[in-house]
């Protein structure tokens, strides 16, 4: 591969990865992973995140509540509070490895340079894994509520949220960002390997021409 070409996979690859990290951030600190729409005597939205839960009034009134206890939320909500926070410093942190790692920096050692570009593209794609579980796992509790026959129609069901969709693409962009850093690594290896079986091949014949001279 081109050298140029190379940089420019990698740049792409980190300025993905920096938008799916901006995207989980969202989706962690947004209060709407759930919806619920209240026709009472006012119309209202609750709305619930990994952190608090809100009421929108139709006048244009908000107000939010911070979660009173951990170990009184629903279990999927608990989990996904750790893996998404988990994912955000692992994300900031592969993104620090991945960016020392790139080709445009200038670094004697080569093979340390592969390295970080290496470890950075894994954390990533652990990064990316680690905002995708959490968002699934409740959309689909969700959808499988929603769906509930044993609930009487007339209650109010949950929706899915725009964090969620934050979170789908965050994890997403992440992922293929990891993986364009991942496929330079690759890619400049095998770009490399014909030039060292042209080394081998010409030390070859260097030496069967010197065996030759000599036999002369």
């Amino acid at each position: 591969m081109n050298l140029v070409h190379r940089y420019r996979l990698q740049l792409v690859g980190l300025l993905l990865s920096v938008l799916g990290w901006i995207l989980t951030c969202t989706s962690n600190y947004l209060p709407d992973w759930k919806n619920l729409n209240l026709d009472l005597n006012v119309l209202e939205l609750w709305t619930m995140g990994l952190w608090q839960t809100c009421i929108v009034q139709e006048e244009g009134g908000t107000q939010c509540k911070d979660f009173d206890s951990f170990l009184a939320l629903p279990l999927e909500i608990k989990i996904s509070r750790i893996l998404v926070s988990a994912s955000n410093g692992l994300g900031l942190l592969s993104l620090v490895i991945s960016s020392l790692g790139l080709d445009c920096l200038k670094m004697e050692e080569q093979k340390l340079k592969k390295q970080l570009l290496l470890l950075g593209g894994i954390l990533l794609w652990i990064s990316g894994v680690l905002a995708l579980v959490p968002v699934s796992w409740v959309a689909h509790t969700i959808i499988q509520d929603f769906w509930d026959e044993d609930i009487p129609e007339i209650v109010p069901r949950w929706e899915m949220g725009d964090a969620l969709f934050s979170g789908w693409f965050g994890g997403f962009f992440i992922i293929l960002g990891g993986s364009l850093l991942l496929s330079t690594i690759c890619l400049s290896s095998d770009h490399q390997l014909p030039e060292q079986y042209a080394m081998a091949d010409m030390q070859d014949n260097h030496q069967h021409l010197e065996i030759g001279s000599r036999r002369l």
